[in-house]
């Protein structure tokens, strides 16, 4: 019998398990890639986000000790009273309130003539006594004139000096060592002056003779005229540098009375910028430090200054008396903030002085280190705050 093959297709032979795995997997695997590339740009996102804040924290942590900010910052300045010597009704006021004066320009007369009487009177009775010793007086009473005019202006230096003594004590560096001895300067020469004044006397009294100068109603005489000059001096009260009146209620016929001030100026020739900064601001800080300030008064403008001292102790109690450690601002939050420091900035450029107003705000960093990179941040910080400081 002869066989017949069938034409009918065979079937393919059934996958095994592990081509049937294969197949799957390979199904599969598209779907996976898909499920991938959705959750690689959250990664990558987060992965830019925390490296970004790692980059901003180590920037902060390294522009705290080489770059120091602070938003804790006033102007100070050297303020002084006028107080009259002598007591007398006013007669002229010259200024008013925020006016702005110059060195030696008069602010107030008190009457004079009590005082020229009574220098009048007190070179008669000297004239009088020289008389009845039978001696010429014209020169001593031109001694005694000069010597009271001597005093008088020493007196005067040497409360200029007590003055810039006592801010030189109570802020380290807020004045050069220039300004003392400046100050210093005048009293010596007026001293000098004084000292020059009573030889100039002292020989104007031996022209009487011995017995003439050694007689006590000459010296009385002399001293009277001497006291008189001093007074008539003191009745024209002016200040001893450029300045801005901040205080100053009075009108012609006010009562003045010796001791009591009259009204106040402020110098604008001297003018500081005291900041707080954290202690971990100081580290590498120094003396001679530049410094950029940024003042309310003037928004949208950075002024060149330089670190002159820094504070080596703060009161942690109120006070600020004499004889005690000054007191700082501390910042208020949820962590202990670490204690601040007075730090004294001067202004380096002169494009300040108009903006120096006594008590007013400011804000300013110093460049302690030498990091381009830190130093071009915090030039762009600055000068942003500048630009906002128009919103304050």
């Amino acid at each position: 019998m002869v066989s017949i093959a069938s034409d009918a297709p065979t079937s393919p032979p059934a996958p095994d398990g592990d081509a049937a795995g294969n197949t799957e997997a390979e199904t599969a695997s598209p779907e996976t890639s898909k499920e991938r590339s959705k959750a690689d740009p959250a990664k990558r996102l987060t992965r830019i986000v925390l490296a970004v804040v790692v980059v901003l924290f180590s920037c902060h942590m390294a522009a705290d000790r080489y770059t120091p900010y602070t938003t804790l910052g006033r102007i100070d300045g050297f303020i002084v009273p006028i107080v009259p010597q002598v007591s007398g009704y006013l007669t002229e006021v010259n200024v008013r309130l925020h006016d702005v004066v110059t060195e030696n320009q008069v602010i107030v007369q008190i009457d004079p003539l009590p005082y020229e009487l009574a220098l009048q009177a007190a070179q008669a009775s000297l004239e009088l006594a020289g008389q009845q010793m039978g001696a010429q007086v014209a020169g001593i009473e031109a001694a005694a004139g000069r010597l009271g005019v001597s005093q008088a202006r020493y007196d005067i230096t040497k409360r200029n000096l007590a003055r810039v003594e006592k801010i030189a004590r109570e802020h380290p560096g807020a004045l050069s060592e220039a300004d003392l001895d400046q100050s210093r300067a005048s009293v010596s020469q007026s001293e000098s002056s004084v000292i020059s004044s009573q030889a100039n006397l002292r020989a104007a009294q031996e022209q009487l003779g011995v017995e003439g100068a050694d007689n006590p109603n000459i010296r009385a005489a002399v001293a009277a005229v001497a006291q008189a000059q001093f007074n008539l001096t003191n009745t024209t009260l002016h200040v001893s540098s450029d300045a801005a009146i901040a205080h100053i209620p009075l009108r012609v016929g006010h009562d003045a009375m010796s001791g009591h001030p009259l009204a106040t100026f402020i110098s604008s020739v001297d003018g500081w910028v005291q900041v707080d900064m954290k202690e971990n601001n100081l580290g590498r800080m120094k003396v001679g430090d530049r410094a950029e300030i940024v003042l309310d008064a003037a928004p949208g403008k950075v002024f060149q200054g330089e670190v002159v001292s820094i504070g080596f102790g703060i009161e942690t109690s109120p006070g600020g008396s004499l004889g005690e450690l000054q007191t700082t601002e501390q910042a208020k939050g949820w962590l202990q903030d670490p204690k601040r420091f007075p730090v004294i900035l001067r202004f380096s450029d002169e494009e300040s002085q108009g903006y120096r107003r006594a008590g007013g705000q400011a804000s300013a960093i110093v460049y302690s280190g030498s990091s381009w990179i830190l130093n071009s941040l915090a030039w762009l910080r600055i000068r942003f705050h500048a630009l906002v400081s128009y919103a304050r």
